[in-house]
């Protein structure tokens, strides 16, 4: 209770408005809505917030081995390499341009690519701004500089209706978001990138352009001769980039959307939201306001749907069927393979609880090592260290504003089995948190198994278990080949290259089997008989 107390006169300190003489970079926080810690903010304000008027603003994210301090003096113009590599201070920056925007920079816990608990930051960020400040929410823009850059982009295509318009400077994002391209239809991109750029190769770049013309979005790109990785001091000279931005707005209801998921996650853009799908298949919704009263409708692997235009709909063509539509009925849902009107029924995969395995380490979790069996001392610490291993996302190029409790599995307690997720090391005999969700549990490792590792993430509660059971999933990873995001800490981009569950011998090298649980976090029956003939897992 005192705990609770505690937060909320921190989250009332942090709702009063901060007001500015003089435009002048200066630093706050917000409170994680993750973990409740404190996290820090750059902020810039405009010399006066005029009462009735709200501001546009600009999330900046920092590029890697950065800072949100740094970060914000880029995007305003006032970095400069004796600054860059040197200890500075925010309020001794001179010279502040004066902007009619509200401009931001998130720590994001440090190195962490704008993914999981670090992608939670940003937005808990703009939640922040928007408590405090009065923020135009369609006036919200998204910038960011190589690791930034990469984060910028994917935030913008995974919920695309959230931003104004999105300017990636030298970004590197991951090829496996391109078919979110998609997603860009109505927002406006602005590629930079520098010609000689040796960190991340201009090609990523061009290619990233390539593709959002390829599916008709305008993007934008600017190339710099004969600059490297510093093409932030170019696309931010002069407050260009506010320029840019300032031409746009976000558009709630365009006539035209199109949307690429795989995850309830990232479930809605503007007037459509997905209600049914198989979490990790990628599925896809076009809509269009036709005419007067009709809207188009195409999907792919795709099974509920709701659809909240501004104007009112008589006809809806779904997939070549044509509808007769009620007013105030615009949900439909796949029954016997034919769309039928009406909201889906909820599967046991939904928002929250879906997995894969990296989102039991997305939000709030604990990691547990069991003291079953009799241990001896020499055991019992090598299973606590064992926790305390993947609990350390820090490393020594990199120091992460993360803290996760490690604790033996009888000193948790009821209100932490509430309100965290489980991670969960052994067996159903060494572990008493797993023995007792055992009937909850689709998979266990058979307590005699020798160089096995079994990996797996379930539903538990309003939260998830995930059990790690026989070898971590780190040993020689380095030897499995996985294509890893660079940014991520290491721990983190390990288990982002899972499914819902892994069964492996040796080391991820040579896995057995692996994949997702279907929509009620069953084992899909194809998948049964490879994991059974294993013969050191079971199948629940």
């Amino acid at each position: 209770m005192l705990r609770f107390l505690a937060l909320a006169v921190v989250a009332v300190v942090a709702a009063q408005p901060v007001r500015s003489q003089t435009p002048r970079p200066q630093t706050l926080t917000f409170v994680s809505s993750v973990d409740a810690s404190e996290q820090p903010y750059s902020l810039y304000l405009p010399k006066s917030l005029e009462a009735g008027k709200k501001y546009p603003v600009v999330i900046s994210l920092h590029s890697e081995e950065s800072n949100h301090r740094l970060n914000l003096l880029q995007v305003l113009a006032l970095s400069s390499r004796a600054v860059e590599g040197a200890r500075f201070s925010l309020l001794s920056a001179r010279a502040v341009p004066d902007l009619d925007f509200i401009v931001a920079s998130p720590l994001a816990r440090g190195g962490m690519g704008y993914t999981g608990i670090a992608e939670t930051d940003v937005y808990d960020l703009l939640a922040d701004l928007e408590r405090r400040f009065p923020v135009d929410q369609d006036r919200v823009y998204l910038t960011g500089i190589s690791m930034g850059g990469a984060g910028a982009l994917r935030l913008a295509l995974t919920r695309p209706d959230v931003w104004a318009a999105v300017a990636p400077v030298c970004p590197a994002p991951s090829p496996e978001i391109a078919a979110l391209a998609l997603n860009a239809l109505n927002l406006p991109v602005r590629l930079f990138h520098g010609e000689q750029d040796p960190v991340v190769p201009v090609a990523s770049s061009r290619l990233w352009q390539r593709w959002l013309l390829d599916v008709g979005v305008a993007a934008d790109y600017i190339e710099y001769p004969a600059v490297r990785h510093n093409a932030w001091d170019f696309a931010y000279k002069d407050g260009g980039v506010f320029s840019w931005f300032g031409q746009f707005r976000r558009d709630r209801y365009p006539q035209h959307v199109r949307f690429v998921t795989d995850s309830y996650r990232y479930a809605s853009a503007y007037w459509v939201r997905v209600d049914a799908l198989t979490p990790g298949v990628e599925a896809s919704i076009d809509a269009r306001q036709a005419g007067a009263g009709e809207v188009q409708v195409e999907t792919r692997n795709l099974d509920g749907f709701t659809l909240s235009p501004d104007r009112p709909v008589s006809l809806l063509l779904i997939d070549g069927a044509l509808f007769t539509v009620r007013p105030g009925s615009l949900s439909f849902h796949k029954q016997a393979g034919r769309w039928v009107a009406g909201l889906a029924a909820p599967s046991a995969k939904r928002r929250g609880l879906e997995g894969p395995i990296a989102a039991a380490v997305s939000e709030r979790h604990i990691y547990v090592y069991g003291t079953g069996g009799d241990p001896s001392p020499a055991e019992l610490d090598f299973r606590r260290r064992t926790a305390e291993t993947a609990a350390h996302w820090s490393s020594p190029r990199e120091s992460l504003q993360l803290s996760f409790p490690v604790k033996p599995d009888i000193a948790v307690t009821d209100e932490e089995l509430d309100s965290d997720s489980l991670i969960l090391f052994g067996t159903r005999e060494t572990n008493s948190l797993i023995a007792r969700f055992v009937d909850r549990l689709p998979l266990a490792l058979s307590a005699g198994a020798a160089d096995y590792g079994l990996l797996f993430v379930a539903a538990l509660g309003k939260h998830y278990a995930l059990v790690s059971s026989g070898l971590p999933w780190w040993t020689d990873f380095e030897d499995a080949g996985r294509p890893v995001n660079p940014y991520a800490p290491p721990i983190f981009a390990e288990l982002a290259t899972l499914g819902d569950y892994v069964i492996f011998k040796g080391s991820l090298a040579q896995v057995a089997a692996e994949g997702r649980f279907d929509r009620e976090w069953k084992v899909p029956a194809d998948a049964a008989a490879k994991i059974a003939a294993t013969g050191t897992v079971s199948v629940r």
